[in-house]
């Protein structure tokens, strides 16, 4: 009787310190709770050293566990891993009228997928610790006031799909390192000061499917490459400094492009044959010094597949005239002059 009593307790005693082995191991680790709000928020209005939160949208993050207590904008992996912590998904800040500046501590999220500040008033610049979250996928920082350079290290991120800076201050360069985005899908840079040439390595990015680089302050030439681009439907390279470039003869070997997009780029020389071409629906190449005639082979050589049209902008130019049929056919506007 004594021995079953006391095994009885035995079985209690263990019970309770599995439960609380458990109800000690769902809390986020620390690095991402406490001192990551330390770092990160902070709700004094004369400081910019760190985000600055005027409206107190985030006014939850000052009590709890970032994951337990379901603090506004943080989502949480369902479950502890393997090192007893819960750990932050998705950092979703976007639209709140934040300010202050982006904090190096940002790259403790080493668990992160998303992370989305889109549609604040964030200045200073990008910190380079980010390009320390491996397991990050989609980077939005667009419609801020972020300045400085791209951090190389952004470059490192293998598992990105979707990147936006856009509509930002950011200058300097695109980094050479942008050529190991393995698993990019979205580069989105418009809008911006950035400078330099576009690296040609970029055309090593197999997933790419749109590139937008408009209204920057690129200058060099044309990448010749990107004609090798398996999944690419969007180039889009509008108002820029491409002084005296040509528009590269291998453009016409594009298997995917819809948007060709190349207006205001200071490009001279003739039109290339972009007939080839299967899908393209938007050839946009006014503003420039181009010359010569273009052929109507343009849009009589594309097999039109059934609703699909072609936007043909060619104004501004230098260009001759127009060799073949003056009357394209109702799914095509040319616009010339």
């Amino acid at each position: 009787m004594m021995m079953g009593l006391r095994v009885c307790e035995l079985l209690s005693a263990v019970s309770f310190c599995c439960f609380m082995l458990l109800a000690v191991a769902q809390i986020t680790d620390p690095s991402e709770g406490v001192e990551f709000k330390f770092h990160l928020v902070n709700w004094d209005m004369r400081s910019r050293s760190n985000l600055v939160d005027p409206i107190k949208h985030l006014k939850n993050w000052n009590k709890g566990d970032p994951c337990t207590s379901r603090w506004r904008g943080v989502l949480c992996f369902d479950s502890v891993m393997t090192d007893g912590y819960l750990h932050v998904q998705e950092l979703q800040l976007l639209n709140m009228n934040l300010s202050g500046s982006l904090a190096p501590e940002l790259g403790k999220l080493s668990q992160l997928n998303i992370l989305d500040f889109m549609w604040n008033d964030l200045t200073g610049s990008i910190p380079k610790e980010i390009g320390n979250i491996a397991s990050l996928k989609l980077l939005l920082l667009n419609g801020n006031k972020l300045s400085g350079s791209i951090p190389n290290e952004l470059g490192y991120l293998s598992k990105l799909n979707r990147l936006q800076i856009d509509l930002n201050q950011i200058s300097g360069p695109v980094p050479d390192s942008f050529s190991n985005l393995s698993s990019i899908k979205h580069l989105h840079l418009n809008n911006n000061s950035i400078s330099g040439q576009i690296p040609p390595q970029l055309s090593n990015l197999s997933t790419l499917i749109h590139l937008l680089l408009d209204n920057n302050n690129l200058t060099g030439y044309l990448p010749s490459e990107f004609s090798n681009f398996p999944s690419l439907s969007i180039l889009q390279l509008d108002n820029n400094n491409f002084n005296g470039t040509k528009i590269p003869v291998s453009y016409g070997n594009f298997s995917e492009l819809v948007k060709l997009s190349l207006r205001n780029c200071s490009l001279q020389g003739n039109v290339p044959d972009l007939s080839r071409i299967p899908k393209l629906s938007y050839l946009l190449l006014e503003n420039n010094y181009l010359t010569g005639s273009v052929h109507a082979s343009i849009w009589k050589n594309m097999s039109f597949i059934a609703k699909a049209r072609l936007l043909l902008d060619l104004e501004n130019n230098s260009l001759s005239n127009i060799v073949g049929d003056l009357n394209p056919p109702e799914n095509v506007t040319l616009r010339f002059d």
